[in-house]
């Protein structure tokens, strides 16, 4: 199961970061990662991380700006927005998977519910 949570409103510019609890499987041995959807929009990748080895990927949007991490400890995922931009207005969703098959942006097998950020300009 995968929560999610951490959204809100935020000015542009500002910082926010998002979390995701995992629990019920041994998430460690999983991809994890983060998409989102902003209205009238498809769902998009934004960040993704190998959680035993800490590899990460970015889409183009988020690089520079946005950091996925995790807590093994914790068994939680973070994702750190900075200089948020109206564009990155949208529901951020996690999820995870355990096969590398089609990549670092498709194929992912559970999702928490989405937690919904707006940034106002």
């Amino acid at each position: 199961q995968l929560q999610a949570s951490g959204g809100g409103l935020v000015q542009a510019g500002e910082s926010l970061t998002l979390s995701c609890a995992a629990s019920g499987r041994a998430f460690n041995s999983y991809f994890m990662g983060w998409f989102r959807q902003a209205p009238g929009k498809e769902r998009e990748f934004v960040a993704a991380i190998k959680w035993s080895t800490g590899s990460t990927y970015y889409a183009d949007s988020g690089q520079g700006r946005f950091t996925i991490s995790r807590d093994n400890a914790k068994n939680t995922l973070y994702l750190q927005m900075n200089s948020l931009r109206a564009e990155d207005t949208a529901i951020y969703y996690c999820a995870a998977k355990f096969a590398f098959v089609t990549g670092w942006t498709s194929g992912y097998d559970y999702w928490g519910q989405g937690t919904e950020v707006t940034v106002s300009s």
